[in-house]
Order: structure tokens, then C-alpha cells, then sequence
């Protein structure tokens, strides 16, 4: 689980800050704005650049711990209720979920065949998964997603979406994760939910088309951040944490660049120190 491992043409600065303020006018609850999806009467969020955050993944959420207009949440650990609950304090809710590596404390882990399940990813009871097997996995995360969409979430969280760059027991290429990274994005959209790209920054170039948003982990600590720019000036959204970085280190470039930051403690739990 979160953890970092290793266009649509890039628009003028003048030109990024006024798509913003036009999005900013056309925002619905949670600061973001609807586009048609991938089906008849259907719609998901798109949410703009610098909106502030919460991201919990520690056991049930706490909807009271941070006063923003988006939480990201854990997809097994909460339930409709949970989400029905921030919907009514007009928040819009991401739903958490693990595609690049196997967890052996979910309650779908024998639906991954042990072909498909490589070495350790360095988290307890997790191993990665070959993601060139894509008629094997898709199945499984199509169910995966159905479930955020059925507990009434509006966009995804994917999660480990660039062992390529890891030793995971598997010859991943480039090519193997962009591939496995579109797929992701195409069942989120078959359900009408938003999907942000987690870290794999080389990649932005070649998926900001694809994804609604961005998430990434400590940009600022290993001097990335500016990679992320794609994302920004196309009006989408990057969601931003750093762990060891003081905020006076990094939020001065994160506001900037109109970067959503915030800094977290390693467990992820409510604690959070914003920008």
C-alpha cells in the first residue's frame, strides 16, 4: 500500500490558469466538474487543480478528522454508509484499491491464481503481480470496481501502478505498464468513475489523456514535482503527500505549481498538516 517506487500537448502557463478559473465556475460538489463517461445518462467527476484533501487509509474513516472537500478512502475497509455519510457533508470520495500487488488480508485473495503472484513488495503479506496477464486481472479488478461504484464512490485510487521500474519477480516492461495502466483507466470509465494515475511519473507524457487526476508521493523529496506540471496545466487535479519533508520545504513550490499537498504520517491515518 502506498508506498513510492520508482501529451495531450503542454499548454502555456497563461493559458493553464485560465482553464482553471473556467473550470472553477463550473464546479459541482467537491470542487470538480462532471463529463460525459462511458455509457448513456452517465457522468464522472473531474476534479480541478488545488483542492484540498484528506487521505485515510487506516481503518474506517473518520469524516470529521479534516474539514475539505475530497477524502480518499479505503475501498474494503468502508462501506456505503461511510461514503453516503461524507456525500452528505458535500464531500466527493476516492476509493482506494491495490492493482499492482497481491494482499493476502483482502477478502477476494483467492481469486488471484498463484501464477500470477510474484515476489515481495516489501509491505506484510503483499506480492507483486504480473501484470502482463491481463486476462487474468481484469476480470478481478472489474470486480474490484464494481464495488466502489456499488458503495456509491466517485473516482479510484489505483495503486502500484509502476512495478515495471521494481523487482517484481517478473521481465515488466515499459510497455507491459502502459498497457496494464490503460486498462485500469478504461474499467474506471466503463463505470462512469474518475481514476487518477499514482506516481509512475515517467509515464505522465503518455497517460495525463487517459486519467482524471493525479496522486503522487514525495515528489518534493526526491526533487520531481515539476513533472507533474502536465496534469496541472490540463485542469486535472494532483493530489499530493510528502511524509519527511517539512511543509516550509516544500509547500512554497507545491502552491506554485497548484499542487494539492499536504504532509502525512507514514500510517496514513487522520493526522494531516496542509499547505
Amino acid at each position: 500500500m502506498r508506498r513510492r517506487t520508482w501529451p495531450w500537448a503542454t499548454l502555456p502557463t497563461v493559458l493553464a490558469v485560465a482553464l482553471a478559473v473556467l473550470l472553477s465556475g463550473c464546479t459541482g460538489t467537491g470542487g470538480g466538474r462532471d463529463t460525459p463517461s462511458g455509457g448513456p445518462g452517465k457522468s464522472r467527476w473531474q476534479p480541478r487543480p488545488g483542492l484540498a484533501w484528506q487521505w485515510q487509509l487506516d481503518g474506517k474513516v473518520d469524516a470529521t478528522a479534516a474539514d475539505v472537500p475530497v477524502y480518499d478512502i479505503d475501498g474494503f475497509e468502508n462501506d456505503a454508509g461511510d461514503v453516503a455519510r461524507l456525500h452528505r457533508a458535500g464531500r466527493k470520495v476516492i476509493c482506494y484499491i491495490n492493482v499492482g500487488a497481491w494482499e493476502d488480508y483482502r477478502p477476494d485473495k483467492d481469486a488471484f491464481p498463484r501464477t500470477v503472484l510474484g515476489g515481495p513488495n516489501g509491505w506484510d503479506g503483499e506480492r507483486w503481480l504480473d501484470i502482463r496477464r491481463v486476462s487474468v486481472l481484469r476480470p478481478i479488478m472489474e470486480r474490484r470496481f464494481d464495488m466502489c461504484r456499488r458503495k456509491g464512490f466517485d473516482a479510484v485510487e489505483p495503486d502500484l501502478m509502476e512495478g515495471y521500474n521494481d523487482d517484481t519477480g517478473f521481465p515488466l516492461t515499459a510497455r507491459d505498464q502502459l498497457r496494464y495502466n490503460r486498462m485500469i483507466a478504461e474499467i474506471a470509465h466503463e463505470r462512469g468513475l474518475a481514476v487518477g494515475l499514482k506516481n509512475d511519473l515517467a509515464q505522465i507524457p503518455q497517460l495525463v489523456g487517459v486519467f482524471d487526476f493525479a496522486v503522487n508521493e514525495q515528489c518534493a523529496e526526491y526533487g520531481e514535482c515539476a513533472r507533474l506540471k502536465p496534469f496541472i496545466e490540463a485542469g486535472k487535479a494532483v493530489f499530493h503527500v510528502e511524509y519527511t519533508e517539512p511543509n516550509g520545504r516544500f509547500c512554497p513550490e507545491s502552491r506554485k505549481l497548484g499542487l494539492s499537498s499536504m504532509r502525512k504520517k507514514w500510517e496514513l491515518g487522520t493526522w494531516r498538516r496542509a499547505c
